[in-house]
């Protein structure tokens, strides 16, 4: 397997190799951010990639969304399209290196994107990442996919094998609202930080 470091992600978004963009902010978690009052909360979206989810948050009004991903090129595409977006809220650095409180992480492709033998710090990261009781929300392949590359898929039993013992698991359940090639492949998934 190649190596998923800075380098790899960046030629894929420069390539146009980022076949798991949607080119818009994923319905699933639309629904979900037209539902939150609070647009102070602090909001995280961890290898955000294009990230038209940040772009559509703070188009509404919400100032503290934060975007890590290792790409340079995906996070200028975002500021592209947002120059109003902070700059210093648009951090190139590896995940697991980030130091910041949040009340929300929105999870879109990243988990399935990570090597799954990060999956277990990946965990445990999101839970040092929240404050107490902060939830980790967003999407999770509900298929096996690829051994070798991104994205790595799985399912319900196995992501729950994973979380259950940080999280208190809200839902976790097959997605209704999918776009509809990911139909019937996509879980939506909420857990609150024990």
């Amino acid at each position: 397997m190649e190596k998923l470091d800075a380098s790899y992600w960046d030629n894929r978004y420069i390539n146009n190799e980022d076949r798991w963009d949607l080119g818009e902010v994923s319905p699933p978690i639309k629904t979900y951010i037209d539902q939150l009052k609070d647009k102070s909360i602090r909001i995280l979206i961890p290898g955000g990639g294009n990230s038209y989810e940040a772009e559509y948050l703070f188009n509404h009004g919400f100032t503290n969304v934060y975007v890590i991903d290792l790409s340079k090129t995906a996070l200028n595409n975002i500021k592209k399209r947002a120059p109003k977006f902070p700059s210093d809220h648009l951090i190139q650095t590896n995940f697991f290196d980030l130091d910041m409180p949040f009340d929300l992480i929105l999870e879109q492709t990243f988990f399935c994107a990570l090597d799954p033998s990060l999956r277990s710090k990946y965990v445990s990261k999101m839970s040092e990442l929240l404050v107490d009781k902060g939830k980790l929300v967003g999407l999770l392949f509900n298929q096996p996919l690829h051994d070798d590359k991104p994205p790595f898929g799985g399912n319900k039993t196995l992501y729950l094998s994973y979380f259950k013992d940080v999280f208190h698991i809200k839902t976790m359940e097959l997605c209704y609202n999918s776009i509809s090639h990911r139909q019937g492949n996509e879980l939506f998934f909420s857990v609150i930080k024990k």
